[in-house]
């Protein structure tokens, strides 16, 4: 059966805002896109080697309704929350949490000076399971597989599976509704890469080093950029005189209706309007006996 290449469809430049306390972002997508890219609901990139552009944090704060994904690249960063878990993201590492019917934590960096660069991405989650317990999953970058790519390069495999010519790989989140994938992918230069993808899944790449050579038209991605790939079941990328970096972001849309305000995402006003209650009450996190 022929490989039907996705097209280049909407390409997104990075806004720079800043969120929490003070940190220097650049924001890709964002809840006021109304919801453009479902089932992702947001993400940033946060990179800087300034201290004052990242030391404010994320002090304690609440989620509801969907699930976060913190990436990092290099840096650490420690994650505390309300059940008296505690997460160290370090260089390579990942955590995948899922807010569901509430949480509160922080995220606050545990360095005082160098570089610190990473995502963060929200993954809304269907209604049915918006309720349901929170949890989260810490993955060290020891346990990310990595694909070594033929004419050099390689991808990160954090969630699904990558189907090369002679072997799939599969990331360490599973059981997701949405069944993402998530990607890091280095590329050489002079380089081709074609990564099979659900034809019903929305499809993001967003490259944060070089430039990318997206399907088969003459079109880029650089860096900064971030691109939906519509109209197939392959992505076709290539670079050019330089290597890339980027990630590559797929998930089964939910067609729900989505109503998001600040720290939470549901599907009705009321349901937000509920959220903020039980918040000011303290018991967003109380789960019904």
């Amino acid at each position: 059966m022929n490989k039907r290449i996705r097209q280049l469809a909407t390409v997104i430049v990075g806004q720079n805002t800043t969120d929490g306390v003070g940190v220097k972002l650049k924001r890709l997508v964002s809840p006021q896109q109304k919801n453009a890219f479902d089932p992702f609901i947001l993400l940033d990139e946060f990179k800087s080697d300034e201290a004052a552009d990242y030391i404010g944090g994320f002090p304690e704060h609440p989620h509801r309704g969907f699930e976060t994904v913190t990436y990092m690249l290099a840096g650490a960063m420690l994650h505390r929350d309300h059940l008296g878990n505690e997460g160290h993201l370090r260089a390579g590492d990942v955590q995948w949490m899922t807010a569901a019917h509430g949480i509160i934590h922080s995220e606050m960096p545990e360095q005082e000076n160098g570089l610190l660069h990473g995502f963060q991405l929200w993954l809304n989650l269907p209604a049915e399971e918006k309720m349901k317990a929170p949890h989260y999953r810490d993955f060290a970058a020891a346990q990310i597989p990595r694909a070594e790519l033929p004419d050099g390069g390689y991808i990160k495999v954090i969630a699904g599976d990558y189907v090369g010519s002679t072997q799939t790989i599969s990331g360490p989140v599973t059981g997701v509704t949405t069944r993402p994938l998530y990607f890091d992918v280095s590329l050489a230069p002079e380089q081709n890469l074609n990564i099979p993808v659900d034809e019903q899944q929305t499809v993001l790449v967003y490259v944060y080093r070089g430039e990318l050579l997206i399907g088969a038209s003459d079109r880029f991605l650089k860096a900064g950029q971030l691109g939906q790939l519509t109209g197939g079941d392959d992505i076709q990328l290539a670079t050019k005189a330089e290597p890339a970096q980027f990630l590559v972001l797929a998930a089964l849309p939910l067609k729900q209706p989505v109503v998001q305000s600040g720290p939470f995402v549901m599907n009705s006003h009321e349901e937000i309007e509920q959220a903020y209650r039980d918040y000011r009450d303290g018991v967003l996190t109380i789960m019904d006996a």
